[in-house]
């Protein structure tokens, strides 16, 4: 689980100009042209922009495909917005790499979290810290750990299989579960402590540990869960 762009992406993001970019869009767009984005293979090594990108392609596809006025009406509508989508993208990809470099003369989480090779209802994770009030400051480094336990709830609005899964079925739906279960877990924990350095918190200030705090209707985790500065609802 990552919560800061890696530095192929850094690399990728900054060899895309935002001006080059958006007028590429619009002239692809215009001229209909098959041909890929110019910076289309550095777009795809950016998991977000790739994501991005897919949609706009494929709007121009159907823009290009379409015959009739109405239907080319609106895939040309489609088309553009994707086109907009995509060059948002970009720069919120740019504005987040430099708010990044910023936070990280001040203060980093570490995200290099290990998966366990198997899950049990009960999670605890530790993420390592380092910060520092000033440029001029030593670093400072600490750790806490989050704990939760998973309470077992029955989905009813699933439909019920016509024939009782096997043990092995079932011992793997539940890895999958707990699986899907830990990284939101693990994701919630690294945002909080990035949070609270963003709010300006004192690394001094945070706790060893921590029991997280469940929804009070689902019992499962939501954004205030692990945010240990915070009164979780």
């Amino acid at each position: 689980m990552k919560i800061y762009l890696t530095e192929d992406e850094k690399r990728a993001i900054s060899e895309i100009d935002q001006s080059a970019f958006d007028a590429e869009i619009n002239d692809v767009l215009r001229e209909e042209v098959a041909t890929q984005l110019r910076s289309h293979q550095a777009s795809s090594r950016v998991p977000y922009l790739a994501s991005k990108l897919h949609y706009f392609e494929k709007a121009l596809q159907e823009y290009r495909a379409s015959k009739s006025a109405k239907k080319r009406e609106r895939t040309f509508y489609d088309a553009s917005k994707a086109g907009r989508d995509l060059s948002y993208a970009l720069s919120s990809m740019k504005s987040r790499m430099v708010t990044e470099e910023q936070e990280r003369q001040l203060f980093r989480v570490d995200d290099n979290i290990i998966w366990p090779l198997r899950f049990n209802r009960t999670f605890s994770v530790t993420v390592s810290f380092q910060w520092r009030q000033s440029l001029d400051d030593d670093w400072d480094y600490g750790r806490i750990t989050f704990h939760h336990k998973v309470k077992e709830r029955r989905d009813y609005s699933a439909p019920k299989p016509k024939r009782k899964p096997s043990a092995a079925q079932q011992a793997q739906d539940l890895q999958d579960a707990l699986s899907r279960a830990w990284e939101h877990f693990v994701q919630l924990a690294l945002y909080s402590v990035r949070d609270f350095f963003r709010e300006g918190g004192d690394g001094r200030d945070i706790p060893d540990s921590f029991q997280a705090v469940p929804d009070k209707y689902s019992m499962g985790l939501n954004n205030f869960s692990l945010k240990f500065w915070k009164d979780g609802s």
